[in-house]
C-alpha cells in the first residue's frame, strides 16, 4: 500500500474536522474525500472511525457497501460499462473486452498509464438503451461497436496518447 502524502493527509484531517460533530458524518466525509482524492484510502478510514467513534471495520463496510465509493486510485477517465442482463445480452460483454484492448485497463482496474480506469457495472438504470456505458460521467445508450461510445473513446485515446485507433 503507497503512502499518502502530506497534501492529501491534510485535506482528509481538514474533511473529518469540518465533518466531525455533525449527526451521521460518516457518508458525507467518504464522499467528500473521494471527490477530492479520487479515492478513499485506508488512511482516511481510519481518521473517520477515530472521529466518528466507530470501528475501522465500520467504515470499511460502508465503503465496501456503497458501490459508487472505491478504495483504488482511478485513472484520468472513468469507463463504466453495465454488464446487467439487457445490456450483456445486447453486447457489452464484447464492449468490455473491445475497451481493455483499446485502453490497456482491466476490468475492474486502471490502465498502466494512469488514465483509463474501466469498471464493469450492475444495472445503470436505462435497460431501453442497452447496451449502456458511462465515460466520465457522460452516459452513452445503444453503446455498440462504431457507436458515438466508441467514437468517444478513441477520440479521448488520441487527444491523450496522441495515436490513432482503429476500430
Amino acid at each position: 500500500m503507497a503512502k499518502l502524502n502530506a497534501e492529501a493527509l491534510g485535506k482528509i484531517d481538514l474533511i473529518v474536522a469540518k465533518h466531525k460533530n455533525q449527526a451521521g458524518p460518516c457518508i458525507e466525509m467518504l464522499h467528500e474525500v473521494q471527490d477530492s482524492l479520487g479515492y478513499i484510502p485506508f488512511e482516511a478510514m481510519e481518521k473517520i472511525a477515530v472521529a466518528t467513534g466507530t470501528s475501522v471495520a465500520e467504515v470499511y463496510g460502508v465503503v465496501m457497501f456503497y458501490s459508487q465509493f472505491t478504495t483504488e486510485p482511478k485513472g484520468k477517465h472513468v469507463i463504466n460499462v453495465c454488464l446487467g442482463t439487457a445490456c450483456y445480452v445486447k453486447g457489452a460483454q464484447q464492449l468490455v473486452d473491445r475497451v481493455e484492448k483499446l485502453t490497456g485497463a482491466a476490468v475492474n482496474k486502471t490502465s498502466p498509464d494512469g488514465l483509463f480506469s474501466l469498471d464493469a457495472t450492475r444495472c445503470l438504470g436505462a435497460c431501453g438503451l442497452a447496451p449502456v456505458c458511462i465515460i466520465d460521467g457522460k452516459v452513452y445508450g445503444n453503446a455498440l461497436m462504431g457507436s458515438t461510445f466508441t467514437d468517444e473513446i478513441r477520440r479521448i485515446i488520441k487527444q491523450e496518447r496522441g495515436a490513432e485507433v482503429k476500430a
